[in-house]
């Protein structure tokens, strides 16, 4: 427990709470309230300037946590520290030079997944390993883009197929996807239609992006009825 305000203002930047792939929804996620101590390498902490947190990670055993790869005979018990790096006991085992781009507006989805969900975070939350994310211009559009049904019907098949109709959305085959260019009205609007449906998810709302991106693509009626609306139920 933190025993002063400062500590507790300096404690909260770096307790966040943590996506994993399986969270991942179209539009939204549902998170399952883990937390991580986001002690990245490349932040240099001091650790005693945190001295909850310190606490906290030594009830676990500074043997546990060391990364060293060694093993440790504790009261007839052995117990395999972290695998050996360069990092300090209380760091993550990754360094995370990445780690500002967390903070920043993001599209974040699932290594692994039936059902290509993609979901627009503004929160900096933290994602595991099984997750990518997204930085950068046009978020709201390539979102909605890539939530669609449109998105869906030319690329899924792009992607490699795993054991049970799991496809593995590679980063290699993301950066090969060709996207449509749009002028700032249209994107004004899809950001709206983006942002309305993130805050309650429903098939007619998904089905007007659907159409609102038919028709950017100049899509014909018969063309755009043999595609159809595409759900995997994913909500």
């Amino acid at each position: 427990n933190c025993t002063t305000k400062e500590e507790r203002t300096k404690t909260a930047e770096i307790i966040r709470p943590i996506l994993r792939g399986r969270d991942i929804r179209k539009y939204g996620y549902e998170w399952a309230e883990l937390w991580l101590i986001a002690t990245f390498p490349s932040r240099h902490y001091n650790i005693d300037e945190y001295p909850s947190i310190k606490q906290y990670l030594l009830s676990y055993g500074i043997e546990r946590l060391e990364q060293t790869g060694k093993v440790h005979n504790i009261d007839g018990e052995k117990i395999k520290s972290r695998k050996k790096t360069n990092n300090k006991w209380f760091e993550t085992q990754d360094s995370i030079s990445y780690w500002d781009e967390f903070s920043k507006p993001k599209i974040v989805y699932p290594n692994m997944t039936k059902f290509l969900p993609f979901v627009y975070d503004t929160s900096g939350v933290v994602t595991n390993q099984k997750c990518f994310i997204i930085t950068g211009k046009h978020l709201g559009y390539l979102t909605a883009f890539l939530n669609s049904s449109l998105f869906k019907y030319c690329f899924a098949d792009r992607f490699p197929e795993l054991q049970g109709k799991t496809r593995e959305l590679s980063k290699i085959f993301m950066g090969e996807i060709p996207i449509l260019e749009v002028n700032d009205s249209d994107e004004y609007i899809i950001n709206r239609l983006m942002l309305d449906i993130q805050i309650e998810y429903s098939v007619d709302k998904a089905k007007r992006i659907d159409k609102f991106i038919f028709d950017l693509y100049h899509l014909s009626s018969e063309e755009q009825a043999h595609i159809g609306f595409i759900d995997y139920g994913e909500k």
